[in-house]
């Protein structure tokens, strides 16, 4: 494994662990101010939320530029299965698209959604999730980016995702068959799985982003208390080691949705934090 103890090149900040994803959370810092805390601190890189790009993608891609890091990544996609999938779903899956292209980054993440009205069960979700990835991949694939298949804690099963498992998601990549679909592992949704290790050492699906968090025990909300590292009860070193094993040498991506404790603080401070914990405990 990689020896991160004196080294946060592969850190990346996830705006969301600031609040900034969300309306009414955080101390609403300017992007171009988070994008200056981060390089100062000596992160890698950044990863944004769509709504806070609008029309500026180019010129904040070349700001984290600028400043010595990298646009590591862009969420999300529409949701692509489910009740609440929008009716125009492929053209906003193009926009998300064509936006991480301006940003300058190579991954997109999808959030699936949902099971499909009318269905039982997720096999027929997956299927359908499956032939929506295929008809913007290509896309994808000319403008340089990779879509990155994030599987969700069972938890979130119905109404936020049909993928539960890493196993469901290198299913769902291998259905579609290109070369720029992966996965996106979330020690938040995967941190209960052991069979892990064994899914990403058996599959040659890419792993395109990995995301740092922790599980409270007690957690007190199931979107919006998620921990920062070393707080909970995730083996975050054995986490990596799957991660890494499987070949992944990219990024380390914090995201923690806190709207009780971190996002309450003082963004310098958790940015702080977030590099003593990469440090010390991932």
């Amino acid at each position: 494994m990689r020896d991160f103890s004196n080294d946060t090149s592969a850190l990346a900040l996830n705006t969301a662990t600031l609040g900034h994803n969300l309306d009414g959370f955080g101390a609403g810092w300017s992007t171009e101010r988070i994008i200056d805390a981060c390089a100062e601190r000596g992160y890698g890189g950044i990863v944004f939320w769509r709504r806070e790009i609008g029309d500026r993608a180019v010129d904040i891609g070349e700001r984290v530029r600028a400043a010595g890091m990298k646009v590591v990544g862009l969420c999300r996609t529409p949701y692509l299965t489910g009740s609440d999938v929008p009716e125009n779903w492929a053209d906003d899956a193009k926009l998300s698209i064509e936006m991480a292209a301006e940003l300058g980054t190579t991954v997109l993440t999808i959030v699936t959604g949902g099971t499909e009205p009318g269905t039982k069960g997720i096999v027929e979700s997956q299927t359908v999730l499956a032939e929506r990835i295929a008809q913007i991949a290509p896309l994808a694939a000319e403008r340089g980016v990779n879509l990155a298949l994030e599987p969700l804690n069972p938890m979130f099963g119905g109404n936020r995702t049909c993928i539960m498992t890493a196993r469901d998601a290198v299913r769902v990549c291998e259905m579609v068959g290109a070369e720029n679909v992966g996965l996106a592992i979330d020690v938040y949704h995967v941190w209960w799985d052991t069979t892990l290790a064994e899914t990403l050492a058996e599959t040659n699906v890419p792993i395109l982003g990995y995301h740092l968090c922790d599980w409270l025990e007690d957690t007190s909300d199931m979107l919006l208390d998620r921990g920062m590292m070393g707080d909970g009860v995730a083996d975050l070193k054995a986490l990596r080691a799957a991660v890494e094993g499987a070949g992944y040498a990219g990024p380390c991506e914090v995201e923690i949705f806190s709207a009780q404790d971190w996002w309450q603080r003082d963004p310098g401070e958790v940015l702080d934090v977030i590099v003593e914990r990469f440090r010390t405990v991932c």
